[in-house]
């Protein structure tokens, strides 16, 4: 496996992945050292990574290969269907799954994304609109969404 670590503006960003593709991607809650020379295999991610937050790209095309049970993978796969810009329930998702009791089971799954913003966990919300469970922060999911935002708060001062 190979690794790297880039800044983003969330926070320094850990990249683990291989010729299979991307395992992991996971914003640290601690300073880090970037990474001088990006091994050839996560040269797409980090661009792609920039270029979401730059704000020229809205869908990731990489080739992914998450670690988890059949069932988180499943929710996984249903995370990337929730578009740029937009958000869901873990009802909803719930739902999409086929079994709104499986409510606390999905919230767990994906809770457990190993790949943070390429699957967009954090475009998943309570069902009354609350940022809820967020393992990078809610101040970093609450950044995301406005980040995604088609309407854009404009600053008073």
């Amino acid at each position: 496996m190979e690794t790297c670590i880039i800044k983003s503006p969330l926070g320094f960003t850990k990249i683990i992945g291989n010729e299979n593709g991307i395992t992991q991607v996971t914003v640290l809650n601690s300073e880090e050292k970037e990474t001088d020379v990006i091994p050839t295999e996560l040269e797409d991610c980090v661009i792609q990574l920039r270029e979401y937050f730059e704000g020229s790209r809205t869908q990731f095309d990489l080739k992914i290969n998450p670690h988890g049970t059949e069932f988180q993978k499943t929710i996984w796969k249903l995370l990337e269907e929730i578009p740029y810009g937009k958000a869901i329930s873990y009802l909803q998702l719930s739902k999409r799954l086929g079994d709104v009791k499986a409510i606390r089971a999905v919230a767990n799954a994906n809770g457990k994304n190993p790949l943070w913003i390429i699957v967009p966990c954090h475009r998943v919300i309570g069902s009354d609109g609350s940022l809820t469970g967020y393992a990078g922060g809610l101040y970093r999911k609450q950044w995301l969404l406005e980040h995604e935002s088609p309407y854009k708060q404009q600053s008073l001062f």
